[in-house]
């Protein structure tokens, strides 16, 4: 089963991609904000098609305690918008930790502050969909 992985920034949007048997998640691209919503949420939407995903999975921003703040709201929120036009399965899956996973990461394969900052946030979304892949 191919999925789709979201990672939802104020500033850009994270996105990553499963292989089609649902078992490895691969950074596929950076979504810089435009300003409106809704041409995001197509391009995200677009993808989906591209790839014949099967189900997305947004990341859901939970505090550290594990409770829903205003930044899980949004996120419910959004995910909300953009399952409209789709015919697939949205599911929100914890995201705590994949940034911080993430720049980890990155930091290990020596990239600099300026070439973590182009990736961080697919690599982020690519953190978020393994685990999501890793539960199933």
């Amino acid at each position: 089963m191919r999925a789709v992985g979201v990672d939802l920034g104020s500033k850009r949007i994270g996105i990553a991609i499963s292989d089609s048997d649902g078992i490895v998640a691969t950074p596929s691209e950076v979504v810089k904000r435009s300003g409106d919503r809704e041409q995001d949420h197509r391009r995200i939407q677009s993808i989906i098609l591209e790839v014949e995903a099967e189900i997305l999975v947004v990341g859901l921003p939970l505090s550290l305690n594990g409770e829903e703040g205003r930044a899980a709201q949004g996120a419910r929120h959004e995910a909300d918008e953009i399952k409209k036009d789709l015919d697939i399965p949205v599911v929100m899956h914890d995201e705590r930790y994949t940034t911080v996973e993430a720049e980890r990461s990155l930091k290990e394969q020596d990239l600099n502050a300026v070439q973590r900052r182009k990736i961080i946030d697919k690599v982020a979304a690519t953190v978020l969909l393994q685990a999501w892949l890793d539960g199933q």
